[in-house]
């Protein structure tokens, strides 16, 4: 059975989310690690795939040769309808990469329009007027303003998304979204008479992403976060293509083993949860990206002196690796190893910990931080996850299809409330 949308998203964790959007949809959902090389197993059947990309930070070119592969797999899996998903804090380097990879993907379909709606409201991740406010606040006075790899300095996604693509962008008001998905369609006809490539669309409710997904039903692609995501199955449901699951039922069986946390996320949400972890007694080990980087052999050290504090305590209950830190040591590590080697030393071992966790019976591994997911999901060489249910907005347990068989729940760093870590053990698979 040929899969009814396919799904590009730019990285591990924000492919996590799409799909577990989607699960909870009703779609049944695989999530495919990197670019296909082979054809979907036989009995894996599948409404949606979603294929995890890391491409938010890649060169450029890199980015768009990933996801053009990634589409044509996609299209020769009988995909009806493509998605590419990207943070709903819109992430990016000035130069891109959601609009040159949006320009690629328009170019091999071979249409003229799509639109980009970040907005999650379920996370606090709102678009008004063309501006993105998380929470309260403008996205350029957030947390986000910090970001380590993609500071977001504007919140007007107009003038972002403008100075990334060849094509005119236009903007679809929520007066517009309010008045209902005829509406909507009136306004992409009008725009697209104008010339218009890309309609940034405001959404401040579930209400609003439900009318744009239906208004968007005839778009061969569309571009968004993960929260677009409750208004595309529907469309489906409606064309009588897709007889909806029920999101309660696991299509996989449970995992049991040991339990870990991996944390490389620094934002200011992964900064709270840690911190709430920590106050409840759960034992944590602090890396330190100085000391990672200040010999050839001393992240193998480090690694070490990690799996010998972990061995006696693993059996107890679940314990915490982190280089979670506060924005001004994060900038003073960065001050002396620059921000592209800082990132790099923590991946890399938090990606060799995993590696060395799972040798020691950990089969229920949580990750915090998009990076290191795709870190630690490629040093584990998963390629295919099952969807499971959720934990929280945006972050469903996973279960790789692969041997030995491992629950990740893979968290995007700004998602999850302050509780995470612990309320995630009580859904586990």
């Amino acid at each position: 059975m040929a899969a009814l949308l396919g799904c590009i998203a730019d990285d591990f964790t924000g492919a996590t989310d799409l799909a577990g959007m989607l699960q909870q949809a009703g779609m049944r959902t695989i999530q495919i690690i990197g670019v296909p090389t082979s054809p979907l197993s036989a009995g894996l059947d599948a409404d949606a795939i979603v294929i995890a990309l890391k491409t938010r930070t890649a060169p450029v070119q890199q980015a768009i040769d990933d996801s053009k592969a990634s589409l044509k797999w996609l299209q020769a899996a009988g995909c009806r309808q493509m998605y590419f998903k990207y943070c709903s804090t819109f992430d990016s380097t000035a130069e891109g990469n959601i609009g040159p990879v949006t320009d690629a993907l328009m170019e091999t379909i071979g249409t003229d329009f799509t639109i980009a709606c970040p907005a999650f409201p379920e996370n606090q991740r709102t678009v008004y007027k063309g501006h993105l406010f998380v929470g309260n606040a403008l996205l350029a006075e957030s947390g986000m303003r910090d970001h380590p790899l993609t500071p977001m300095t504007d919140s007007n996604l107009v003038r972002v998304l403008q100075a990334q693509t060849r094509g005119l962008v236009g903007l679809i008001e929520h007066s517009i979204v309010a008045a209902g998905t005829e509406a909507i369609r009136r306004e992409i006809r009008r725009l697209r008479g104008q010339g218009v490539k890309t309609a940034i669309v405001d959404a401040i409710c579930n209400a609003d992403l439900i009318q744009i997904g239906a208004a968007c039903s005839d778009l061969p692609m569309v571009t968004a976060g993960s929260g677009l995501a409750i208004g595309i199955p529907q469309n489906f449901i409606g064309q009588g293509s897709l007889s909806p699951m029920n999101p309660a039922v696991d299509p996989t069986p449970a995992t049991s083993g040991l339990r870990a946390i991996l944390s490389g996320s620094c934002s200011q949400a992964s900064q709270a949860q840690l911190n709430d972890l920590l106050s409840r007694g759960i034992p944590g080990f602090a890396l330190d990206p100085l000391v990672l980087a200040s010999s050839d052999t001393a992240l193998e050290s480090v690694v070490n002196e990690v799996m010998a504090w972990v061995a006696p305590r693993l059996e107890s209950g679940p314990v915490v690796i982190y280089a979670t830190a506060a924005v001004d040591k994060v900038k003073q590590i960065q001050s002396v190893l620059g921000a592209e080697r800082a990132g790099a030393v923590v991946e890399t071992a938090l990606a060799a910990i995993a590696g060395r966790l799972i040798e020691l019976g950990v089969r229920q591994l949580i990750v915090a931080g998009g990076e290191t997911s795709g870190a630690v999901v490629t040093a584990l060489n998963i390629d295919r996850l099952q969807i499971h249910r959720q934990i929280d907005p945006g972050v469903p347990w996973t279960v790789s299809l692969n041997k030995p068989s491992v629950a990740l729940a893979l968290k995007s760093g700004n998602f999850g409330s302050v509780d995470f870590f612990t309320k995630a053990w009580d859904s586990a698979p």
